[in-house]
């Protein structure tokens, strides 16, 4: 007995030494500069831009894997990771399959601008190469970890999260755990769940100090290249509004914003289209909401109506803020609009374009006086209103047949008189 113990302890020793001969000779191979430009030139002529590392490695702590460090992709501006570590599973490795078991990311730094130079040069290489698919199932990690990855948008406003996500089985995600720990939103966490095995998630957010849950669930392609369905509904309860649009987590930046109070909706959404990149264009969205001790900023209505010109500036206080949301895409459409304060009351509908210009009208009754019709512009964060063309018109004549009395009602009167001529003439 103990010679056969003898024996296996001694194999073991062994079998332990070629191991670490075998990693030993792994990482001087992997190490050498010979090995590291190849890797640069073969990842260059993959991605369409130039690639370099600063290193690459075998680790075995806390768990064997290779490393990747410093990578810079050469877009303006370049794309950057501090580390990558590839875990593969070890099982699949053996019978040389190459399937990674956990893909982490850490410190990375992500600009939009070279996000889209990035896919602008694979879809060339697509083109020029005609290639077709995806990268197939077996090479996706079926865990991945994101270590403080950084996305920079367009204006260079950046955030940074931390994400952990897990694919089940069947290659669909499993669950997802995400939180924003510097920027817009700080603070704001994540969660997605499956289902059981259907392909449907429940949704728990935490943003602006309220909560957003549901439940979201995908109808996959009936053939290759035929369009995916997603649909979804959403229920927002206690969010502040002002946290949510301000692009910076501060009190300023809050305080500067259009519109501050406690938000409360229903949401449905719908998509249909056969890339997952075209989702964000194709998305649309229907909301009912209610905005609690709702304050709008930089525009004050009661003076707007009192002038019957151009208001900049001021405030208005609201009992009632509620209305219908309607997004395509980045377009976003409020209608059947209800604000009501004291006196004042106001409906309308208000147009949002992706470039944030609002256009839209607004009738605004103050002590029960005749509605006062108003154009609205300007952008989300400078809004202005002034009086329709056919309602100035109507404005004035009034105001010189009873001066006072007569301006609200001659606006009114004007702005239907203008829209009457503009469906006669079809202008």
């Amino acid at each position: 007995m103990k010679r056969s113990l003898k024996w296996i302890v001694m194999a073991l020793l062994v079998l332990l030494l070629l191991l670490a001969t075998g990693v030993l000779a792994l990482q001087r191979w992997i190490g050498t500069d010979d090995f590291r430009s190849r890797i640069e030139q073969q990842a260059g002529t993959a991605l369409g831009v130039g690639v370099t590392l600063g290193r690459i490695d075998v680790a075995l702590w806390p768990l064997p894997a290779v490393a990747v460090e410093r990578i810079a992709l050469q877009t303006q501006p370049a794309l950057t990771v501090e580390r990558v570590e590839v875990r593969p599973v070890w099982a699949d490795l053996l019978q040389g399959k190459v399937a990674p078991a956990t893909l982490v990311v850490r410190r990375a730094v992500l600009p939009q601008q070279g996000l889209d130079a990035l896919q602008a040069a694979l879809q060339k290489k697509k083109r020029d190469r005609q290639e077709e698919g995806d990268l197939p199932w077996q090479f996706l990690p079926r865990r991945t970890v994101l270590d403080g990855l950084t996305w920079v948008d367009a204006k260079g406003t950046a955030i940074t999260l931390q994400a952990d996500a897990t694919l089940s089985p069947d290659v669909w995600p499993q669950q997802l755990e995400a939180q924003i720990v510097q920027g817009r939103l700080q603070g704001s966490k994540l969660a997605l769940q499956r289902e059981a095995q259907a392909l449907a998630w429940s949704v728990a957010l935490q943003v602006a100090g309220g909560t957003v849950k549901g439940r979201i669930e995908l109808q996959p392609a009936k053939e290759a290249g035929a369009e995916f369905a997603l649909k979804g509904q959403l229920q927002t309860r206690d969010v502040e509004v002002s946290r949510l649009t301000a692009p910076e987590p501060t009190q300023k930046s809050q305080a500067a914003q259009p519109l501050s109070g406690r938000l409360e909706a229903n949401t449905s959404l719908s998509a249909r289209t056969r890339k997952p990149g075209l989702l964000p264009e194709v998305l649309q969205t229907q909301s009912t909401f209610t905005v609690r001790q709702a304050v709008l900023h930089g525009l004050d209505l009661a003076r707007a109506v009192k002038t019957v010109g151009m208001s900049r500036g001021g405030e208005t206080p609201l009992d009632t803020l509620a209305g219908q949301v309607h997004t395509r895409g980045r377009a976003i459409e409020l209608s059947n609009l209800v604000a009501s304060s004291g006196v004042l009351s106001a409906t309308g509908q208000v147009n949002v374009a992706p470039s944030q210009t609002l256009s839209g009208r607004i009738s605004v009754e103050l002590g029960g006086a005749v509605g006062v019709p108003l154009a609205l512009g300007g952008t989300v964060s400078d809004p202005q209103v002034t009086l329709t063309r056919g309602a100035m018109i109507g404005a004035a004549i009034g105001t010189v047949l009873m001066p006072g009395v007569g301006t609200g009602a001659g606006a009114s009167l004007g702005d239907k008189a203008s829209e009457g001529l503009k469906k006669l003439f079809g202008k």
